[in-house]
């Protein structure tokens, strides 16, 4: 009897793996000795939807475009919240708007929509849901912080009074 003639490549990636074995590399692997949670059917998917299911991808980056739109349009207050001011807001609906309308370019027969969202009136929802800050004072009624003792100017060139 003969043996069949391998591949190189084959026996090459054979001996390694038997190699790491004898050292022991396979050993102390995690989930070693522990059955693998197969599904009953046949699913192409099953490592995905574990994955999934152990919290190791982010389920919401799956969902259609149109619908992350959606949901980061409900939660716009909170975005606008922390917006420092009006150009901010005014850039912030204008991009919002770019990725709706690119959105809609790409899937032109989609019956789900997500809204456009105008400058001004981003800028007007932002007035109303950002944080109430204490005015700030006018710059000549701060108080000016002192290194060093102040001079009075008018010292030089007068007499001493007595």
């Amino acid at each position: 009897m003969s043996t069949p003639s391998r591949d190189p490549d084959v026996a090459r990636v054979e001996s390694a793996i038997e190699a790491a074995a004898r050292r022991g590399d396979f050993d102390d692997l995690p989930g070693a000795g522990k059955p693998l949670d197969l599904p009953d059917t046949d699913d192409p998917d099953w490592w995905v939807n574990q994955r999934i299911a152990s919290g190791d991808i982010d389920s919401e980056a799956l969902l259609p475009v149109v619908v992350l739109l959606r949901k980061e349009y409900e939660r716009r207050d909170e975005t606008l919240a922390a917006l420092p001011d009006e150009k901010a807001v005014r850039e912030y609906a204008a991009d919002f708007t770019e990725r709706v309308h690119e959105d809609r370019r790409a899937n032109p027969f989609q019956r789900m929509l997500a809204p456009a969202w105008d400058g001004d009136d981003a800028v007007a929802r932002w007035h109303r849901v950002r944080p109430r800050r204490a005015p700030e004072p006018p710059e000549d009624a701060r108080p000016v912080p002192e290194s060093a003792p102040r001079r009075r100017w008018w010292r030089f060139g007068r007499r001493p009074q007595s």
